[in-house]
């Protein structure tokens, strides 16, 4: 789907995104090297009582006025905007779970809740901010393998979809500068001004942002923030383990639906 947007310059902007279901919007982001696939099952699942949407972050494909985070934090913003969406539930993935707690920082009156799943923000152990063997299909495969606690998860069009990314120039020199973006935004300092409820979906396996940046998301952050981990689960436990995180995901939705509509009264 595409929505067209007068923006402050008089130009149209265009956002590219999915959506199904109606009610209560849930946003899903993903993460740097993410498509919008890979929320198939949450979106499935959820879409029968929500209103799932899945922006696709332009990460590659298109400039920004602001570089970096800061330039995909008002491109969140425009695009909840352009839906004329006053608050909204977002669940993060890797790099999107890094937006999700700065949209939440910079926009608190516009979120309802938090879910991360294995967020980046603290640290990460990424695919790498330069690719020395970027001709190498067997290196990228590696790499995304790495990403799975199951390597069968990573099916060959996702490699495939991965290899085009790194392959191509313009589209190197934009991931690099995001993912040095992400790596040099530590968020800890700011983590202390969120203010709704959290939930933490973690990957007992993750090797990207290991089990202990959970733990340390849990500490950092105040109130009572929920973590589950995922046995058998590397980094998108959404897709190695779909039934379990949308179980997880869906408890905490009707959990927390009591400060949601508080919130809503005030």
């Amino acid at each position: 789907m595409r929505l067209f947007k007068e923006n402050k310059s008089g130009k149209p902007s265009l956002f590219h995104f999915t959506e199904a279901g109606s009610g209560e919007p849930i946003l899903l982001l993903h993460g740097l090297f993410g498509r919008l696939s890979n929320w198939h099952e949450t979106i499935k699942y959820f879409s029968q009582k929500y209103r799932v949407i899945i922006p696709e972050l332009p990460v590659y494909e298109k400039s920004l006025p602001k570089e970096g985070l800061d330039g995909l934090v008002d491109y969140l913003d425009s695009f909840i905007q352009s839906l004329n969406l006053e608050k909204v539930t977002l669940v993060g993935n890797s790099l999107g779970g890094h937006l999700a707690i700065l949209y939440t920082v910079n926009h608190p009156d516009k979120v309802e809740r938090l879910v991360l799943a294995g967020s980046s923000g603290l640290h990460e152990n990424s695919l790498g901010v330069t690719y020395p063997k970027r001709g190498s299909y067997q290196y990228v495969e590696e790499k995304v393998r790495n990403i799975f606690h199951n390597e069968r998860v990573a099916t060959p069009q996702l490699v495939d979809e991965v290899y085009e990314v790194v392959n191509n120039v313009r589209k190197t020199i934009k991931v690099i500068k995001m993912a040095r973006s992400a790596n040099t935004n530590n968020v800890a300092s700011v983590l202390d001004k969120i203010n709704v409820p959290v939930l933490l979906i973690w990957g007992k396996q993750d090797k990207v942002t290991p089990i202990h940046i959970a733990h340390r998301f849990q500490k950092l952050i105040p109130g009572d923030v929920t973590l589950h981990v995922i046995d058998q689960c590397g980094h998108v436990p959404m897709m190695e383990h779909p039934e379990e995180f949308n179980g997880v995901l869906e408890t905490f939705l009707i959990q927390s639906s009591d400060y949601v509509l508080s919130s809503k009264r005030a």
